[in-house]
């Protein structure tokens, strides 16, 4: 219910998008720290977006010392742990085709994302092999309110 409650404050906030109208001060910001406003913005519409749907998140943006990556999201869905990738992209003015939040997710991040989840369910017990990957795509544009696109179970991890 909590979640629910949170979910529809944080989704009518972004009514009008997660990306921002650019303003005189904003258009000489960097791209870079632009894009970086928007997923910041777009991993906490996830969060929310994930708990009213019933996740029970244990971790946000995991890292290890020493590793490359970072796993967005640790959480349960049932009796499922699901380590959740967060895409957040928006859309261009120029109206050219532009690639899905989901084609962010190559084989070098699903890699990285592998390696991550198998040390988070190292340090804490975790029956190998006992868990998904998930990849939550956000399509943003200032003035409309973001989609969702929820994908359970978007990759498999290799065996070792």
């Amino acid at each position: 219910m909590f979640a629910r409650l949170i979910f529809a404050v944080v989704d009518f906030a972004a009514r009008k998008g997660l990306a921002k109208a650019e303003t005189d001060s904003e258009v000489s910001e960097a791209p870079k720290h632009r894009a970086r406003k928007v997923g910041i913005r777009g991993e906490t519409y996830a969060y929310w977006y994930l708990r009213r749907r019933g996740y029970i998140m244990v971790a946000r943006n995991y890292t290890f010392p020493g590793m490359k990556g970072e796993i967005d999201m640790v959480g349960y869905d049932g009796s499922v742990l699901a380590f959740v990738e967060v895409k957040t992209r928006s859309i261009p003015k120029s109206g050219n085709a532009t690639p899905t939040p989901e084609d962010a997710v190559d084989g070098e991040k699903r890699r990285n994302l592998e390696r991550m989840a198998r040390q988070f369910a190292l340090s804490r017990r975790i029956a190998p092999n006992s868990y998904r990957f998930d990849v939550l795509a956000i399509m943003t544009d200032s003035g409309a309110r973001p989609t969702a696109r929820l994908h359970k179970g978007a990759f498999a991890s290799k065996p070792q």
